[in-house]
């Protein structure tokens, strides 16, 4: 696993928006994996900044997120499918309507739309490069520490941690949606390139368990280890 250190939050996003945009100039119809929440908003907004320079281009770009809370519309403010838009494709040129891949989070038949979002990463021949986030147990999309992962896109329920931890993006904890839906393990570490940012004191222990060199089912990042291309970006504050 590469690593490269970085002096805070703000190195992080330029770091992994060089590194996005260096695989969009390689592969200008490449397919990203995109993560949500705090710590890659950053990194979107130095994408959008390198987009308006002229520097890069997502037309020909596809998508695919993580996750999505289950159940959830997608009018609905705390909807993943939402927030990139919000945050991040409506201020690109990618084709939203044919590109952008998110897991439905109103779907009746969750094992179906499971299946069905399989099919289409397959179909557009696998993520190029993934982009992760971790969170502070060591989670990645929504696959939580576990005795056992699964190993495809699924539908999962979210531990206290994690709920507690997205309490802040609504008016109640009682709100945070208890399921999401969320690519495994197997879906991920398929992927040709990984890269995970990781920035705060609040995830020290995840990151160091990463580097631990010893994988668990408990810290869910751990499994990167066995991927041949996995660089993290972390700050000064996460490797402490």
């Amino acid at each position: 696993m590469r690593i490269i250190k970085c002096k805070d939050y703000n190195e992080v996003s330029e770091v992994a928006a060089k590194i996005v945009a260096a695989q969009i100039t390689v592969k200008p119809n490449c397919v990203l994996g995109l993560p949500t929440g705090s710590t890659p908003v950053k990194m979107y907004k130095n994408l959008i900044k390198m987009y308006n320079r002229g520097e890069i281009s997502f037309k020909e770009v596809i998508t695919f997120n993580l996750d999505e809370y289950y159940p959830i519309s997608r009018d609905n403010e705390q909807s993943y499918f939402y927030f990139m838009h919000d945050t991040f494709f409506n201020y690109i040129d990618i084709n939203r309507e044919k590109n952008v891949n998110i897991l439905n989070g109103e779907a009746d038949n969750v094992q179906e739309e499971c299946r069905r979002y399989e099919e289409a990463i397959s179909k557009a021949g696998g993520i190029d490069l993934q982009v992760l986030g971790i969170g502070q147990n060591g989670h990645i999309g929504f696959n939580e520490p576990a005795d056992y992962l699964e190993s495809n896109t699924h539908v999962t329920a979210l531990t206290q941690s994690t709920i507690k931890a997205n309490s802040r993006f609504f008016n109640d904890i009682e709100d945070v949606p208890k399921q999401a839906l969320t690519t495994g393990i197997w879906t991920i570490l398929k992927s040709k390139k990984i890269i995970i940012l990781a920035s705060g004191k609040a995830k020290a222990k995840a990151v160091k368990e990463l580097l631990s060199g010893k994988i668990t089912t408990q810290n869910p990042s751990t499994m990167l280890n066995v991927h041949n291309d996995v660089t993290l970006i972390v700050d000064e504050e996460a490797l402490e």
